[in-house]
């Protein structure tokens, strides 16, 4: 399964496919807002981005020192969709879960940056909206775009 390359920015899209390996499935922002129950959410970014702000329902995973103890209760066939920034850290994820015998693994192309540029909800870790992303760095934060979501670096 390929996504539909849906993401606002074209330039963004271009840095997106530079990282990516097409590895893992891909998912479309569009596509999770239409199947959202349908997946186990894992966040692969580091905590500090995670306690920022994160999808609804989204679980930690991590990605330097990943906390696999978040998997053991997920069957092997369930549909899990990995996110980060912008992609790359949730593919590489992907292929571990992957090599651990997942195999319904996608990755949210644009990942947290997409979802926030369209308008989509963040949560922090008490599940209260919030309108702020970890952008990881200032170099990787000018793809976060929507002028309502406060950049955090």
């Amino acid at each position: 399964m390929h996504a539909q390359k849906a993401v606002l920015n074209d330039e963004f899209a271009q840095v997106i496919d530079k990282y990516l390996s097409e590895s893992i499935d891909q998912l479309s922002v569009d596509e999770l807002e239409t199947a959202f129950d349908k997946y186990v959410l894992l966040d692969t970014r580091e905590i500090i981005e995670y306690q920022t702000s994160h999808i609804p329902g989204a679980k930690y995973l991590g990605y330097d020192d990943p906390d696999f103890s978040v998997l053991n209760n997920i069957d092997k066939d369930t549909p899990v969709l990995l996110y980060c920034s912008i992609g790359y850290r949730s593919e590489k994820m992907g292929e571990t879960l992957q090599s651990k015998g997942f195999t319904n693994v996608y990755n949210l192309y644009g990942s947290i940056f997409e979802w926030a540029n369209q308008g989509n909800t963040l949560v922090n870790t008490v599940g209260d909206t919030i309108k702020a992303v970890h952008t990881y760095n200032k170099n990787w934060g000018k793809w976060m775009q929507n002028p309502a979501i406060e950049k955090v670096d």
